[in-house]
């Protein structure tokens, strides 16, 4: 409902025009009325309108001076409209020389009133829908400098974009927010994505003014759903508690706000904001060692990852057995290794640090053992595999039978890194794209089809083409849309799902993003 301020010294005029249409049935609501200008201006001070209607000749102030006074000073953005006689017409044309949108001659006539609340209403919408655009495309360019900042890419530019468009302060942290708990929505009819958008803005409704450090979809992982934070310590600070209570305080009104069972990782507190990356990549390892971890609302880089020295035992026997047996993929002994290596940790009766030490020692070796047999091999594709690629359905998290299978699975892996199965997938991956790019493609489906480890077939696919397969999909349908917009006629919202976008608001976003405008704005230009 659009807000509408009437104002008048007569009441009885007040009162005809509030009863003269059904002003809910044209989309507005009376929010207030008042005799006079100053009465009027003070209102306007403290509440927001769309619509002013007002009377010229009034005690204290007319609607002429109180449109000069309202401009002069910015205390509102709505629009006028003036109640003229016609002996006062020529006011009236100082009015709309003023900025005054309109004019109505008393005494007002109901047609009158409906035809040019409904231009207004037509014109709003219209206006509307250009600040959203506007905000959309801002919020894309400012995702992308921030992006940069996160994968270490940026330059000075995108440092001062972001300095210049974002509230800034020391202690910065980046912070994976998610739903817990999505095996069972279903990525390929929009239902992941839907959620995702939920938590987004439910995210930036809580922040507020600080809303811009909250980002979509910040990271590449093509099974990730979640959205990223920019904590920097100025937040706990005006809020009078620590970072740790500020972030449990977010994460229960988010769970709230967003209806769902939510949790965070906040990755490696940095200095500012240039450091960003680092902070971003520890967030990613917090992802991939989430599973061996307890349960938690806001898990801690430095609580969970960093290890105090003392008093914390290495299982280094057991833990250098089941190595050798993931990097030569045996079976049998990688079962018997996992079996040996939790044997030790209870007969030990290690504490939850010592298990979860032995547990991250494993991984961080398993990662070397990757990059080793190919120098090339991006570490943030493989973490996401471990985080993604083996914590499936009906595996006991933290246990045993966990650890087994993505060590098995994980052996599979290296052994592929050996085989170095690029070049036919690829082409085989190419006409899938150019075929089914509307369609709900995946790494992870895709490795299955071709018998490819999906993380091995991320890693490939970046060295050929320079990008994430995630972004080349992207892409591809960006391009294909673009060719639709210049040779159909097509409803932008029909394009958007033709090339395999469910939500028209994110095709709009990921167009912005890789086109620089808007599609109506890229099929205006075209044409």
């Amino acid at each position: 409902m659009l807000k509408v301020l009437l104002v008048d010294d007569e009441y009885f005029i007040l009162q005809g025009l509030m009863v003269l249409i059904d002003w809910e049935a044209e989309g507005y609501e009376i929010a207030a009325t008042a005799s006079n200008g100053a009465e009027a201006f003070d209102y306007l001070k403290s509440h927001a309108v769309d619509l002013v209607i007002t009377d010229i000749t009034m005690p204290q102030m007319t609607g002429l001076e109180l449109l000069e006074k309202t401009r002069a000073e910015q205390i509102s953005d709505a629009e006028f409209v003036i109640l003229s006689g016609y002996s006062d017409f020529s006011y009236a044309q100082q009015a709309l020389r003023g900025g005054c949108m309109d004019y109505l001659l008393k005494p007002v006539k109901k047609e009158d009133l409906q035809a040019l609340l409904r231009k207004f209403n037509h014109l709003s919408e219209s206006q509307r829908q250009e600040q959203k655009n506007q905000q959309q495309f801002e919020d894309a360019y400012m995702a992308r400098n921030i992006i940069s900042l996160l994968f270490g890419k940026h330059d000075d530019y995108n440092l001062g974009y972001v300095k210049d468009h974002m509230r800034l302060s020391g202690d910065v942290r980046y912070v994976e927010i998610e739903y817990c708990d999505l095996e069972n929505v279903d990525a390929e009819e929009g239902e992941a994505r839907i959620l995702q958008r939920r938590l987004y803005q439910s995210c930036r409704q809580l922040l507020k003014e600080d809303e811009a450090h909250c980002i979509f979809d910040a990271s590449q992982d093509s099974v990730n759903y979640g959205v990223g934070l920019i904590y920097c310590g100025y937040m706990a600070e005006e809020a009078g508690c620590s970072e740790a209570e500020y972030l449990r305080k977010l994460h229960k009104s988010l769970e709230l706000l967003a209806g769902g069972e939510v949790r965070m990782l906040a990755g490696k507190k940095v200095a500012d904001i240039r450091l960003l990356s680092q902070s971003y990549s520890t967030a990613c390892m917090l992802k991939s060692l989430e599973a061996f971890h307890k349960k938690k609302p806001v898990y801690f880089y430095e609580t969970e990852i960093q290890v105090r020295q003392g008093g914390i035992s290495l299982c280094r026997e057991e833990l250098d057995a089941l190595l050798d047996a993931i990097e030569q993929n045996n079976k049998i002994e990688i079962r018997k290794g996992v079996d040996d290596l939790f044997a030790k940790m209870q007969q030990m009766d290690m504490a939850s640090d010592s298990v979860n030490l032995n547990i991250n020692y494993l991984l961080f070796q398993l990662l070397h053992l990757a990059s080793e047999l190919d120098s090339e091999a991006d570490q943030e594709e493989i973490l996401h595999y471990i985080s993604a690629g083996s914590f499936e359905e009906g595996i006991m998290r933290g246990g045993s039978r966990h650890l087994m299978r993505f060590a098995c699975d994980y052996a599979d892996y290296l052994t592929q890194l050996r085989k170095n199965v690029s070049s036919g997938v690829l082409q085989e991956i190419e006409k899938e794209i150019r075929k089914n790019y509307a369609e709900n493609l995946t790494l992870r489906d895709l490795g299955k089809k071709y018998f490819v480890n999906s993380s091995y077939l991320g890693q490939i696919f970046r060295k050929k083409y320079g990008q994430s397969f995630k972004d080349y999909l992207s892409s591809y349908r960006i391009n294909e849309a673009a060719k639709q917009l210049i040779n159909t006629d097509k409803r932008i919202s029909q394009i958007a799902e033709d090339v395999g976008y469910k939500d028209g608001d994110y095709f709009i976003r990921k167009f912005i993003e890789l086109k620089g405008c808007t599609p109506s704005r890229f099929r205006k230009d075209a044409g």
